[in-house]
């Protein structure tokens, strides 16, 4: 019986180290917007709260319909921030923001 109130303690000693030493989990970034600005070439997403990332993510057609759909991204960036890329002239399909965190 004493083997195993020792084993349980350890157990749950371990449980417990295990727990403490976890990092804060991340929030998904929320609250998050997009503009498209086809005039001047540029799409960015701005998410005022969370402490994931976020980005932004525009596709687009080709007018060579071999070519096919065009994927641009913007790069991960923290909530509180800008992520900003530039985009062709070609006809926008969707766009949307990409969270992580």
């Amino acid at each position: 019986m004493n083997a195993r109130r020792r084993t349980a303690g350890c157990a749950a000693l371990a449980t417990g180290l295990v727990l403490l030493g976890a990092p804060a989990a991340a929030a998904a970034p929320t609250g998050c917007t997009y503009q498209l600005n086809q005039a001047e070439r540029w799409a960015t997403s701005y998410c005022p709260s969370g402490t994931g990332e976020h980005r932004i993510h525009v596709i687009q057609r080709h007018f060579l319909p071999e070519v096919g759909l065009i994927p641009i991204e913007g790069p991960w960036v923290p909530a509180g921030q800008t992520s900003y890329t530039g985009i062709t002239p070609h006809t926008t399909v969707s766009v949307w923001v990409d969270t992580r965190g």
